[in-house]
């Protein structure tokens, strides 16, 4: 269906993308250093679901809409960031509570005190691809350069589909995975409340630095 040269620049840049540090990655490596690698699965396959979610609405004209209406585009923008935000204060206010050494906890073990429900996980991993407009646009903005009119284009956007959820899975398991066994070596330091300061600070950074996003 692809000619194999575009469709490998398509991998390369999907790679590059779903490696390259944004609030998906950190809500991973939250998830992993607080409840394990396979709780942090849960969040991961909420966010490829809500990639897959972007690209059928994008390829419905959403992300026009965003690009004509300041209103619509202002509109995810605001609950994006807010919900960055709130995750970053929530981290803040976690840091205080005691947490139990890692040393003592297997990397997919979940204490009683951290347990999370996995519908909860994949809501919040759902929710921070929904309520982000940069994916959106980048979606938009990629998926076009690799599609053949020529051709029916269901096929074409079902592929490129798939494979950059794949590749969007595997960086976040892959971080999830180096998550969990960065807790194991610093447990001491993870107890202390600074690995969820520091979380809480990026994902507050995330979201104002969404604020200051301006349409193309």
């Amino acid at each position: 269906m692809f000619a194999s040269t575009p469709y490998l620049l398509f991998v390369g840049f999907a790679l590059a993308a779903a490696f390259t540090p944004g609030p998906a990655v950190m809500l991973s490596i939250h998830n992993a250093m607080h409840f394990g690698w396979r709780s942090a699965l849960w969040s991961s396959l909420g966010n490829i679901s809500g990639l897959l979610a972007l690209t059928l609405l994008s390829a419905l004209g959403l992300d026009a809409l965003l690009r004509a209406s300041e209103l619509a585009f202002d509109a995810v923008k605001v609950c994006g960031a807010g919900y960055l935000i709130w995750l970053g204060i929530q981290q803040w206010r976690k840091a205080s509570r005691p947490v139990a050494p890692a040393a003592s906890t297997a990397g997919n073990a979940r204490p009683a005190d951290t347990a999370r429900p996995a519908r909860a996980l994949y809501t919040r991993g759902l929710t921070v691809a929904l309520t982000n407009p940069k994916a959106i646009a980048f979606i938009a903005a990629l998926f076009p350069q690799f599609l053949t009119l020529s051709r029916p284009m269901a096929p074409q956007y079902v592929t490129l589909t798939a494979t950059f959820m794949a590749i969007s899975l595997l960086a976040l398991s892959s971080y999830a995975g180096l998550a969990v066994l960065a807790r194991r070596r610093l447990g001491i330091w993870f107890a202390s409340g600074w690995p969820q300061r520091v979380s809480g600070t990026v994902f507050i950074g995330f979201g104002v630095g969404l604020l200051r996003l301006h349409r193309a």
